[in-house]
């Protein structure tokens, strides 16, 4: 074979790997390739994307939470190893605080056969303050209608909810939990806590399966470590106009895409500022609850849970909550558990 020959069937050759090699490239790009939520087009663009309404049929009153399956339930409740609960829930307020609205009134009854008191909230459980978990037909809507589509006409003809309401998790909620600790991100914390305004991106808690060995699935409920509680103890509380770290609106992709059923950290979820125009408000919350129907986990105390993971260098466990049974109630506080 003549030099000329060789060179020619080479190029050949090399020629469609050479072609595979850049398409291969391109698709993986392709495929890796992030979504943003920058702007407000974006922001409902992922509404539409991203919604679950119909999934479960047009009565579905669970969302996400159908995820939770009795195969999940079981798969859960082997992650207990030594036997050892937390709770996720900061002690009520019963005095006016700066950092949230509203606190427990309570009065108390005394005799010599014992005592009684009687509690009673000074304004709503949702909010900055204290540990609750929303219902996802009512507790927030967007252009007018919540998950699936209930209308808030139809909340405030029935004075409450009349579809989707905190019943609907009477049975309790029981799935394993991801406890993503964002203080363990580089260049992300310092002192023990995120600084005001971090947000947390889809790629952060790629980062954060990473660094914690673990891999989030359909049916878990995740939790974000924030510091919120340690920073306040230290350097007392703050208003949250002046800023509270959380999710990024992205997170909505990763909750999606890994199919799962519950949210929550130790303030209210969204970032704040969010980047966001004000006309959006709570981009996470409405993602979360009115899109996808995934219920949301407000004000957690995630103190002693984040030390426990640490400690036994594990950050996956059995959670469990059962929240309030209210008809048409938005929500409930409650106090959810860890098992280790």
């Amino acid at each position: 074979m003549t030099q000329a020959r060789r060179v020619l069937v080479s190029g050949l050759v090399s020629a469609p790997a050479t072609v595979l090699l850049l398409w291969g490239s391109a698709a993986h790009t392709a495929s890796t390739a992030r979504k943003t939520i920058t702007t407000e087009a974006e922001f409902h663009q992922a509404m539409k994307e991203l919604s679950n309404w119909g999934r479960w049929g047009q009565d579905d009153e669970l969302g996400a939470a159908n995820l939770i399956t009795p195969a999940k339930r079981k798969q859960a409740a082997a992650l207990v190893k030594e036997g050892i609960t937390v709770s996720l829930e900061h002690p009520i307020f019963q005095e006016d605080v700066i950092d949230g609205r509203g606190h427990l009134m309570r009065t108390v009854t005394a005799r010599p056969t014992g005592s009684s008191d009687v509690y009673a909230f000074t304004s709503t459980y949702h909010g900055t303050i204290i540990s609750h978990l929303d219902a996802i037909d009512c507790h927030m809507v967007d252009d007018g209608k919540g998950y699936n589509g209930r209308s808030w006409e139809d909340v405030q003809a029935a004075g409450g909810c009349p579809k989707g309401d905190i019943m609907a998790l009477k049975d309790g909620i029981f799935t394993r939990a991801v406890l993503f600790d964002a203080t363990l991100l580089p260049g992300k914390a310092s002192n023990g806590w995120l600084e005001l305004g971090t947000a947390i991106h889809y790629q952060d808690l790629e980062a954060l399966e990473k660094i914690e060995k673990v891999k989030v699935s359909q049916g878990d409920i995740i939790l974000l470590y924030t510091g919120r509680w340690k920073r306040r103890a230290a350097l007392g509380p703050w208003k949250t106009s002046e800023g509270v770290a959380g999710y990024h609106a992205d997170v909505a992709f990763f909750l999606k895409e890994r199919g799962v059923s519950f949210i929550g950290d130790d303030e209210f979820n969204d970032v704040s500022p969010t980047t966001l125009p004000q006309s959006v408000g709570l981009p996470v919350h409405k993602l979360a609850l009115v899109a996808l129907g995934v219920d949301i986990f407000d004000n957690l105390d995630l103190e002693r849970v984040s030390e426990t993971a640490k400690r036994l260098n594990r950050y996956e466990f059995l959670f469990s909550a059962a929240p309030l049974q209210v008809e048409k109630g938005t929500g409930s506080p409650l106090n959810p558990i860890a098992i280790f």
